[in-house]
């Protein structure tokens, strides 16, 4: 082709040349000495300097193609304004373009021992495409490798089948359908690579490192489709790189000709992008991670603190991008699977953590503590978007702790397993929207300790079982100390309950309006549990606790229950404005704690004439409590009274003083009766002081009998001469005339007590008489005491 510097096999073997194939293997009938491709680009005058321009008139391209390349191509240091391009070639040993400045490299459909290019400058790209590099020790001429002391090897000398440490290239880096082999050292090292333009890499097959540590490029980095395999240690190194575009480990786009299918990027080995600086998206849709958890830790630093229990590790994970910054978002949905920890501590991500659809199942080791068995583990990141985790599938703990989300935390239709251990844990998390884990199936326990929530936390639907066992505490949902913005939904959605097997314990949490329990299903931790399973004394579990609302404040709560719940309820100095209730609550099977629980008002207000809505009331809640305790009585009282049921808030008292002294006479022994008597008469009486118009009713009744009594039936004394006779009736002192007798007012000197009106001393009782009358003055006794302890109780009431 006119101004272009092509070598090619001699005239004698060009007419097989269409049947070279640079993979197959060494064939001489097409061999070309790499000195005399060197000879070609050195110009005559130059005296052998390694300076070659290429001349205005002629293309800068010098070509190759189709070639057994025998010998070293030894450009080590040349300053050439060409682009080398090799196609369909075969080198005999590793080419060196060491220090070069070059105009562009390329090697398309090649087949190569190795490629040193280390410090090397590139005005356009560099390309390695559809090639094969194959590196034994065998075919390199020099050390390799940097090892430990003692190495015959000479130290400091990169140990990789390309090398790209410290080269500039000011186009694009192009290594899309190679495969590059070195089981023994590194596929590639490329420390500190600048890319003006993009690193492409699409369906790269490697076997060795990937170590990019330090890469600079200033376009997108795509390894879409790519397989790298290292299963003793790191397959993908990006550490420290600063991307200027988005980070591409997915499964390929775009169409693909006939017979062909999408790749999936996959690794045997870890992919690090710790403390990277990636300007666009990390995309790791449909990948597969693979690093089989329990064998060699491969990051040695770690390996030494696991030996030490430290808890903050994870020695086997699939992907690490702690301290990464990620200005747009992290994919990892659609079909992404991983069999390693997906571990990103501190890091920051400005755009969503999407894991949709994706599966992460890390095998479960049976070590107590520290256990070496997360998921997802990505403490202190802050994520200015979502995190998206629909029908997330896990095997492991997710764990969350101390991060930031600025917008929702939705994982609606997600799997989460890790049986008897804490499988979802956000302690001290912050989410500024709501956290939505909803017809979820958990089989673990879920702590959100101390999270703060701008929205709702909704559960609805989501069925929680195997909780974890602890001495202390053992609950299948723990929101201690948690602080939520509008609801805490945990109800049914449709005809599939919200079920939570070990309880939950909302302990100290504030909810700005309503909690909902509507249709749930609460269980406390099974008593048949066997402890030992769980590598702790049964006995000192805290059990039988369904539902731990201890402290808590909301607007609303919502407690009905889808049947009664099993265990008991504690709502011990809880608040909320209004309660929305059922029977099922109150017949939980450990009864209910409310101590100190105070309600503005009922869902559902009691109608001025149901009588037999209190006595229902009441009687749920005597039987709830199992035993006396007057607080949640004058609680109801109290309500019913601001609501302007004075008649009913009185029933109430009543009731609980009647159930006060009934565990009085339990407990008074013999005096048990006597106190019985005493409860009864205030109660028939004066209803305890709150039924004051009983003592009007009582003292009638008796003064009727007393003036029925006294007036229709004789006096005997009247026959008897010893007596002064005044009328009916004999008169105690002779000299007392003119005393007229009136059966009304002797009964009422009779029983009003102290109050003497000069009648009950004045007439003459004998026989049956004084005992009616001695029986009067007892009564009036008895009901002046009783109102006057009605009144004393009603005072201090008031």
């Amino acid at each position: 082709m006119p101004g272009e510097n092509i070598a090619q096999p001699d005239a004698a073997s060009q007419q097989a040349a269409e049947t070279f194939d640079a993979k197959v293997g060494p064939d001489l009938r097409y061999e070309v000495k790499a000195a005399d491709l060197v000879r070609q680009l050195v110009e005559p005058e130059s005296g052998g300097l390694w300076r070659r321009r290429a001349a205005a008139t002629n293309s800068p391209t010098f070509s190759v193609k189709d070639s057994y390349i025998t010998g070293v191509l030894d450009l080590r240091g040349a300053d050439l304004d060409f682009l080398l391009r090799f196609e369909n070639c075969r080198f005999e040993q590793q080419p060196d373009v060491r220090e070069s400045r070059l105009l562009g490299l390329a090697f398309l459909g090649c087949w190569l021992p190795g490629l040193k290019a280390r410090n090397l400058e590139c005005k356009n790209d560099v390309r390695l495409l559809r090639s094969h590099v194959d590196l034994t020790p065998a075919t390199t001429g020099e050390p390799q490798t940097s090892l430990a002391l003692g190495s015959r090897k000479e130290p400091g000398m990169p140990d990789a089948a390309v090398v790209l440490t410290d080269a500039v290239v000011e186009g694009s880096v192009v290594l899309s359908k190679s495969s590059i082999d070195y089981r023994e050292g590194r596929a590639i090292q490329a420390d500190r690579l600048a890319v003006s333009g993009a690193l492409l890499a699409y369906r790269l097959h490697t076997n060795g490192e990937v170590r990019l540590p330090g890469l600079r490029t200033g376009g997108n980095v795509n390894l879409s489709g790519a397989r790298l395999h290292n299963p003793h240690g790191l397959a993908l190194n990006a550490m420290g790189a600063h991307i200027g575009g988005s980070m591409l480990c997915e499964t390929e786009n775009g169409k693909r000709g006939v017979g062909d299918t999408q790749q999936r990027f996959s690794t045997r080995g870890m992919v690090s992008v710790q403390s990277a600086h990636i300007d666009g998206d990390l995309v790791m849709r449909g990948a597969r991670l693979i690093v089989n958890p329990g064998g060699d830790v491969a990051i040695e630093e770690w390996r030494d603190a696991m030996h030490t229990g430290d808890p903050s590790i994870d020695p086997w994970p699939s992907l690490v991008a702690d301290r990464m910054r990620l200005d747009g978002n992290l994919i990892c949905g659609d079909g992404f699977r991983s069999d390693g920890t997906v571990r990103m501590i501190n890091a920051v991500i400005g755009g969503s953590l999407r894991l949709a659809n994706a599966e992460i199942a890390v095998r479960r080791r049976e070590q107590q503590v520290p256990q070496y068995d997360r998921a997802l583990h990505i403490d202190g990141t802050e994520i200015s978007g979502d995190i998206q985790a629909t029908r997330l599938v896990t095997e492991g703990q997710l764990r969350l702790a101390d991060i930031s989300v600025g917008g929702n935390l939705l994982a609606r239709y997600a799997t989460f397993s890790h049986a008897g251990r804490d499988v979802f844990s956000a302690r001290r998390s912050h989410v500024s929207g709501n956290v939505q884990l909803a017809d979820t199936a958990i089989d673990g326990t879920v702590q959100l300790q101390g999270i703060q929530v701008g929205g709702s936390i909704e559960m609805f639907g989501a069925e929680l079982t195997s909780p974890t066992l602890r001495t202390t505490r053992s609950y299948s949902v723990d929101l201690r100390a948690a602080s939520v913005g509008r609801d805490l939904v945990c109800t049914a959605h449709g005809a599939k309950p919200f079920t939570a097997e070990g309880g939950i314990t909302l302990d100290g949490a504030k909810v700005g309006r309503r909690i909902s329990f509507a249709g749930a299903v609460l269980h406390s931790v099974p008593e048949s549990r066997q402890s030992s399973a769980a590598g702790i004394d049964g006995r000192g579990l805290v059990r039988g606790i369904a539902l731990d609302a201890s402290d808590v404040v909301a607007d609303e709560f919502v407690l009905t229950p889808h049947q009664p719940p099993v265990g008991s309820v504690v709502l011990r100095r809880a608040h909320c404005a209004t309660l929305d209730d059922n029977v099922a609550l109150w017949r939980a099977s450990g009864g209910l704690e409310l101590e100190e629980f105070r309600y503005d008002a009922l869902h559902t207000p009691i109608d001025l004439e149901r009588d037999d809505q209190v006595h229902e009331r009441i009687a749920l809640l005597r039987h709830a409590m199992r035993r006396y305790r007057p607080g949640p009585y004058d609680q109801l009282a109290t309500m019913l009274r601001a609501c302007g049921n004075e008649e009913h808030a009185s029933l109430v008292l009543m009731r609980k003083q009647q159930y006060r002294y009934d565990a009085l006479r339990k407990g008074a022994g013999l005096m048990g009766p006597g106190v019985w008597l005493w409860s009864w008469l205030q109660r028939a009486v004066v209803g305890y002081g709150y039924r004051p118009i009983r003592a009007l009713g009582w003292l009638a009744l008796l003064l009727v009998a007393g003036s029925l009594w006294f007036g229709l039936l004789p006096d005997p004394c009247v026959n008897d001469p010893r007596y002064t006779v005044s009328g009916p009736r004999c008169v105690v002192n002779a000299d007392d005339t003119g005393l007229e007798w009136n059966p009304v007012l002797y009964t009422v000197d009779l029983l009003v007590p102290i109050v003497d009106f000069g009648n009950k001393g004045r007439w003459h009782t004998g026989g049956v008489d004084k005992w009616v009358a001695t029986g009067f003055t007892a009564t009036g006794w008895v009901l002046a005491t009783t109102v006057a302890a009605g009144l004393t109780r009603t005072l201090r009431r008031q």
